[in-house]
């Protein structure tokens, strides 16, 4: 896989949003090893002991901590970047943190996003994005069946929704501005790509369940979980990471079909409970409790979802290397790793390099 992306990769410049952040981070190392020129643009990063200060980042691109929010400062940095990628990470990415702050991250999620397309119109040269959204952006209707890219979007929560109008925007200027059909004149193509309960080393956002855990173990102290028998489609960031990239690929060699949207997940019948990861992860660790502490804020959050993933694998012919349970041993080694002194951005390297060497498809 590696040497399939390499041409694309090696020697473009890829402004990537979100860079600080926990996926961003990821990616950013990820680029470095195609051999791409990475320009980040997010905000500082909010933990002591963030992933993109342990991996070194600023020595890994040309960093630009600015707001999304900020429509002149997104066109100047894309305008100055000159990039041949877009991939569009920033967002206010947790739910419960949305019911506190709704405004905000309907301004960070879909103005943001307007930002950044608005910007990538103005570039007078060829340019392909992947905005990155989330699984979240169905109308959940908490059936069983797995959504496909055609299902309604919609959303209960303000993260949700502010996503799904994310999508409508995306759709807009695509229509707009950005027509398949005049790709000759314009020389842009967008995709969106729809993933989400992302585990991996390194995360250390609030509300999430592995730093959660983590933090929980660190300090002796038991897990609360709110939500034990909800179904996620947990997985690796290194795969929905390969799924952003291949769709950039695909989408720089065919602009005029392979726009649209993509879901990217697990396979089917690859799911847990909230309730089965945690067992799983403490298992790995080797000690950890958790307990069952009913949500007393009441705030909806879906129990169930699936994703439909038969797009990805059949267009982009993308398919998943680590199964859910080889997800959460990946990354509780990250962290025992990092925990006994290893090298931050040599464990995300080394599972990289073990990601993509395992895969039958390198």
């Amino acid at each position: 896989m590696i040497k399939q992306l390499k041409p694309y990769y090696k020697g473009k410049t890829v402004f990537l949003t979100g860079h600080t952040g926990f996926k961003g981070s990821w990616m950013l190392v990820l680029l470095r090893t195609l051999g791409a020129r990475v320009v980040g643009y997010a905000l500082a990063p909010e933990h002591k002991y963030d992933l993109y200060h342990a991996i070194k980042g600023d020595t890994l691109c040309e960093s630009h901590i600015a707001d999304i929010r900020d429509k002149d400062s997104v066109l100047q940095a894309v305008k100055k970047a000159q990039p041949d990628f877009i991939f569009h990470f920033a967002a206010q990415a947790l739910v419960r943190e949305s019911y506190r702050i709704p405004v905000d991250t309907f301004d960070t999620n879909t103005m943001g996003t307007v930002h950044v397309l608005e910007a990538m119109r103005m570039l007078d040269k060829p340019c392909s994005a992947v905005m990155i959204t989330t699984d979240k952006v169905y109308e959940n209707m908490e059936w069983e069946f797995h959504y496909k890219e055609s299902d309604r979007l919609g959303g209960f929560d303000p993260y949700s929704s502010s996503k799904a109008g994310a999508e409508i925007a995306i759709a807009s200027y695509q229509k707009a501005f950005f027509n398949p059909e005049d790709i000759a004149q314009h020389q842009k193509a967008v995709a969106v790509a729809r993933g989400g309960n992302v585990i991996g080393g390194g995360d250390w956002a609030d509300h999430r369940i592995i730093p959660d855990l983590v933090r929980a173990m660190q300090k002796g102290e038991k897990l609360k979980i709110r939500n034990p028998k909800a179904i996620r489609p947990w997985q690796h960031v290194l795969e929905l990471l390969y799924g952003y990239l291949l769709l950039g690929s695909k989408l720089y060699d065919d602009p005029k079909h392979i726009q649209g949207a993509y879901n990217f997940g697990p396979n089917m019948g690859d799911e847990m409970t909230v309730n089965e990861l945690v067992r799983c992860a403490i298992d790995i660790w080797g000690k950890g409790e958790y307990v069952h502490i009913p949500d007393k804020e009441k705030l909806h959050e879906a129990g169930i979802l699936r994703l439909n993933i038969e797009k990805a694998i059949k267009v982009l012919d993308w398919h998943t290397s680590w199964n859910s349970i080889q997800a959460v041993e990946k990354t509780m080694i990250w962290y025992q790793q990092v925990f006994d002194g290893a090298d931050a951005r040599t464990c995300c390297r080394e599972q990289i390099h073990e990601y993509f060497s395992e895969d039958s498809k390198s």
